[in-house]
């Protein structure tokens, strides 16, 4: 997990109920969330990939059956965190966008930065090359109580108003690409909001809450 402070309401993966299994966390000192939702060529940069490596390969050793991470920009070292260790890992809900365009759904994405994800995070998620600038993408307005709060890592806000930010996010992505059935949510504090989204879009949401690569050891689904 990122080190974080921002408010963290029952479905952000944050939340210790918002799984249906038992899950472990463990927080990585120095990856902030303006540190790590940056542009591709400053996260590799960054050096952080060895910090969540060494956590991975922690929480494998203390029994954990499964990992995944807090954001996901951090599909960015999916390849890195896979290979340190021997359990399933799922670096971000971006990941289960390339199975789903395979299957034939016509998905797009919400993220809490457009300007930030950029093709090299859909590549790194497995997307073809070929179909990425297809692929519409919907951030939370920068400068909504959502956002700022995020990456500004500010522990309170308006809770409603957060949640009226991002089905507005939602919304907009509807109402321009109103061919899509699904609703990638990039941002794991995006799923307390996903009742409201599908109420709102009549799309269907899909997060790491619902991963099966995850999920799957546990006997669940």
């Amino acid at each position: 997990m990122l080190q974080t402070r921002f408010p963290r309401p029952p479905g952000d993966i944050g939340h210790p109920a918002s799984f249906p299994v038992p899950t472990r966390r463990l927080v990585v000192a120095g990856a902030t969330p303006g540190g790590v939702v940056r542009d591709a060529a400053d996260l590799r940069a960054s050096g952080l990939v060895a910090r969540f490596v060494a956590g991975a390969r922690q929480l494998e050793a203390q029994g954990a059956a499964a990992i995944t991470t807090s954001c996901g920009f951090l599909v960015l070292f999916q390849r890195e965190l896979q290979e340190a260790v021997g359990v399933p890992l799922v670096a971000s809900s971006l990941s289960m966008l390339a199975p789903l365009l395979a299957a034939g759904r016509r998905a797009g994405v919400l993220t809490v930065s457009a300007q930030r994800l950029g093709p090299a995070y859909l590549e790194a998620a497995g997307v073809p090359v070929d179909r990425i600038a297809a692929i519409p993408v919907e951030g939370v307005a920068p400068d909504s109580v959502f956002a700022t709060t995020l990456l500004g890592d500010f522990p309170d806000w308006d809770a409603g108003q957060a949640a009226a930010d991002v089905v507005a996010a939602a919304v907009r992505l509807r109402r321009r690409a109103p061919e899509l059935d699904t609703l990638v949510l990039e941002c794991t504090n995006l799923p307390p909001y996903a009742p409201r989204i599908e109420q709102a879009t009549g799309l269907q949401t899909v997060s790491l809450l619902q991963c099966e690569t995850l999920l799957a050891p546990f006997g669940a689904s």
